[in-house]
């Protein structure tokens, strides 16, 4: 078996596609902004990608059926005038090694080059280390001309946040890219980086979608965001009330994107 594998289930003719990359990482914001977004537009099967660098792993469904890890690359062509073809990546991982992560997205990023791709989105969570009740957008992009009209969406960009950089598929996609010619932005949603958070996958897919010019019902999700609001409101209620015999230590704050 090849390191990747892109095993190809259509080959359409787009016209100047638009990349958004959402796979699993802090919080699960892009993974879950990206499926919402695969499913809200019914995007259809363009490719698999399999490959040594995921976990030596398969999925059992109800049936007992397996499958093997993979990333799955989707497409929806435009339906107005003003939209792009969207080509959408999601998945169950990211590469468990920098070799990985690097091979990965320069194996998907030159599949996509050859589907005529110039523009990327990439969409993960930036962990504040604490409940963010309304989570901001921070923002990254490769040119000061896409700072300034991300910024006109209401993108936050932070003189020390991102602290570090970008870790991982969010910010390859966009360093490597810039090999390709392709240019882009990271859009990060704010979060607590304890557990999934729909909040947030929403806050950044609401920002994506004005970007696209693109119609989605974010009910489903919002519905997601109040029930995980619930159990965090239940945590918070139980950390006020430690036992007399041991006090939960405080969590440090985290400050990771991915």
């Amino acid at each position: 078996m090849e390191d990747v594998l892109i095993r190809v289930t259509d080959r359409p003719q787009l016209k100047d596609p638009i990349l958004v990359e959402g796979l699993p990482g802090v919080g699960n914001v892009g993974k879950l902004a990206a499926d919402y977004l695969r499913d809200q537009l019914h995007a259809k099967p363009l490719a698999s990608v399999y490959s040594k660098f995921f976990p030596p792993q398969v999925y059992v469904n109800e049936d007992g059926i397996i499958r093997i890890v993979s990333n799955e690359l989707t497409y929806r062509r435009a339906q107005k005038p003003g939209e792009h073809d969207l080509i959408i990546l999601g998945g169950d991982y990211q590469g468990i090694s920098p070799e990985g992560q690097y091979e990965l997205t320069h194996r998907v990023l030159e599949f996509c080059h050859g589907l005529g791709v110039k523009e990327v989105y990439t969409l993960a969570g930036f962990a504040q280390g604490h409940v963010v009740e309304q989570p901001r957008v921070l923002g990254a992009a490769t040119s000061e001309e896409r700072v300034n009209a991300m910024k006109a969406h209401g993108v936050v960009f932070s003189r020390n946040d991102p602290g570090g950089g970008l870790i991982g598929a969010s910010g390859l996609f966009l360093g490597l890219g810039r090999t390709f010619g392709i240019e882009g932005v990271c859009l990060m949603g704010e979060t607590s980086g304890y557990f999934v958070d729909p909040r947030s996958a929403e806050a950044v897919l609401k920002v994506l979608t004005k970007i696209l010019g693109v119609a989605v019902d974010f009910s489903e999700l919002e519905s997601k965001a109040q029930e995980i609001d619930r159990i965090a409101q239940k945590i918070h209620e139980a950390e006020q009330r430690p036992s007399e015999s041991q006090r939960e230590p405080a969590r440090e704050d985290l400050g990771y994107i991915g």
